[in-house]
């Protein structure tokens, strides 16, 4: 079972928590005192009056057992629910258990918010009545406090809003699943094979999916993650009539109307005055809160879709369908999406996680062989941080896996999806430094892009000759043998990608570097590699080894 169940005492914020969890994991709700209620068709109160605890208790077991019977849902339970030992038995059994915690005085002023409130309060509780409620809460709550203890986690919400509890909650369960098969809100009709990765973040998990034949199944997807009211799809006009009418048949067969939207095709169109075209777009079509944007295409199209979703009306839901190999592996995953401004990359945006990423490899079949090189960068660069098995496993398949096929491809996709998901969910907003061990390369490969006014180079063109940059500075600070570095050279070549970027203006690479957003206090953030595997950041680089290295590779 792969439930996720709230204990705790009364007043906790059991059920108001779980129903915005439940919201925001796209699932169902279940609040067990309202069943028992609804069973015997009377108020907790008259059956503790008329019936007496023991029956209530054994109604409680008989439901308890029952919702954790089902699966993929959010459960808030009674307060005296975990003082049987076979409920408590039966919760653990059944999913994740988090206990709800607050102090005796903040369940107090909850429950007896005022004279107007306190016979209500005192009706739906009967176990604190009498003179001294607050007293009889403090020696309840004491009585069950072991049970309460044998959670899994515990969220204290005192100085919470619900919704931060909710926050706190769904993080919990991110963290305590992360790793396992865990639980699937709610998509087990869809099974497991296509799943890449859960990125697990504030806002609730976003689903990563790779595979052959997907993009056919748009629809049943939307209709599967709730997506159900009116589309908006997003792309470019290089994909859009490659695949729009794919698209848009889906969706329309699963009954979802769709409308479509097209920009000019390349890293130019990534700023805010198309963005404000969007805007105008969605505004003229009376674009809703509760309509969702499905951004079909390439990095710039996923980029800049996620951002125009993510500030359009505050926020409305979007999907990313990555069509090529570098919006699979790593621009549609994580939630950053941006625009560019002349003085660089990415410098205006925000954190916003799709609803799910839908990647079908068989679009990679239309995509340029340069942009087929340019997108095994980024799945290459992974392997150099974290995972020396991918670096391995391109050595190994380099001709099966640049001639597309199955299942060693879609096999390397969803590998490389999995380690950008879970760096991402170790560090949602890049705030713990693990997030920023993705861009190894970057630093050197945006400079270039910006100094070469984004013409001269793709985005996976110029992370590969920011690698073996990076590459040559962790040789020169001596953290990497000259073999780590060949290795670099040798996988690049072997892949069609550049090692070097000749004819670029070095004084406006370096202004590019320094206008980077990565920069702290002045200092430039470098990922480097202490070894295969595993990255570092530092910011002790010698600029007189970054201009070494610098004049070396352009």
């Amino acid at each position: 079972m792969d439930n996720l169940i709230l204990i705790g005492f009364s007043g906790t914020g059991k059920s108001a928590v779980g129903k915005e969890v439940a919201r925001r994991l796209r699932t169902e709700f279940v609040d067990t005192d309202t069943l028992i209620t609804q069973k015997l068709n009377k108020s907790i109160a008259r059956i503790f009056k008329e019936d007496g605890e023991t029956v209530f208790r054994a109604v409680e077991q008989q439901v308890v057992f029952d919702t954790c019977g089902l699966s993929g849902i959010v459960i808030a339970t009674g307060g005296g629910s975990v003082t049987r030992p076979s409920n408590l038995e039966e919760m653990l059994r059944s999913g994740t258990v988090i206990c709800l915690e607050s102090s005796v005085n903040t369940i107090f002023e909850r429950l007896f918010p005022g004279e107007g409130s306190k016979l209500q309060a005192e009706t739906i509780r009967p176990l604190v009545q009498g003179d001294n409620p607050r007293e009889a809460i403090r020696e309840i709550k004491s009585s069950r406090q072991e049970f309460y203890s044998s959670a899994h986690w515990t969220v204290h919400t005192d100085k919470l809003t619900i919704s931060e509890s909710a926050q706190e909650v769904i993080h919990a369960w991110g963290l305590l699943n992360r790793g396992t098969s865990g639980p699937k809100f709610p998509l087990d009709s869809l099974g497991d094979e296509h799943l890449a990765a859960v990125v697990y973040s504030s806002t609730g998990p976003s689903y990563v999916y790779a595979g052959r034949g997907l993009l056919n199944e748009l629809g049943t997807w939307c209709g599967a993650h709730g997506l159900m009211t009116k589309a908006y799809l997003f792309s470019d006009d290089n994909v859009l009539p490659l695949y729009g009418s794919q698209a848009r048949s889906s969706l329309e067969e699963a009954g979802i109307p769709t409308m479509d939207f097209a920009i000019t095709a390349g890293e130019t169109s990534k700023n805010l005055r198309q963005a404000m075209d969007c805007y105008h777009w969605l505004a003229e079509s009376r674009a809703e809160r509760k309509d969702f944007l499905l951004a079909l295409g390439g990095g710039v199209v996923g980029d800049l879709g996620g951002f125009i979703a993510g500030t359009f009306n505050r926020g409305m839901p979007f999907v990313q369908i990555p069509t090529t190999l570098i919006g699979m592996v790593d621009a549609s995953i994580g939630g950053k999406v941006a625009v560019d401004l002349p003085h660089g990359k990415n410098l205006v945006g925000l954190f916003y996680q799709p609803r799910f990423v839908l990647a079908d490899v068989e679009t990679l079949m239309t995509l340029p062989k340069r942009e087929m090189a340019s997108g095994w960068a980024e799945a290459i660069k992974h392997g150099f941080i974290v995972d020396t098995g991918l670096l391995d496993m391109f050595e190994s398949e380099a001709m099966a896996i640049q001639r597309l096929e199955d299942p060693i491809v879609s096999n390397v996709i969803r590998r490389s999806m999995g380690i950008k998901a879970e760096i991402v969910s170790r560090d949602e907003y890049e705030t713990l430094g693990f997030r920023s061990l993705l861009n190894y390369g970057h630093t050197i490969g945006h400079a270039l892009e910006a100094a070469s006014g984004y013409k001269k180079l793709l985005h996976g063109e110029a992370i590969a000759v920011g690698m073996a940059a990076a590459a040559r500075i962790s040789h020169g600070m001596g953290f990497i043998r000259h073999e780590v570095v060949a290795r670099h050279d040798r996988l690049l070549d072997r892949f069609g990608l550049p090692r070097r970027c000749p004819g670029v203006d070095l004084d406006a690479v370096r202004w590019a570097m320094m206008s980077d957003k990565k920069i702290d206090r002045g200092s430039i953030q470098w990922v480097l590699l202490e070894e295969e595997g595993k990255a570092v950041l530092r910011s002790d680089v010698p600029m007189e080894l970054v201009d070494r290295v610098l004049r070396d590779v352009t």
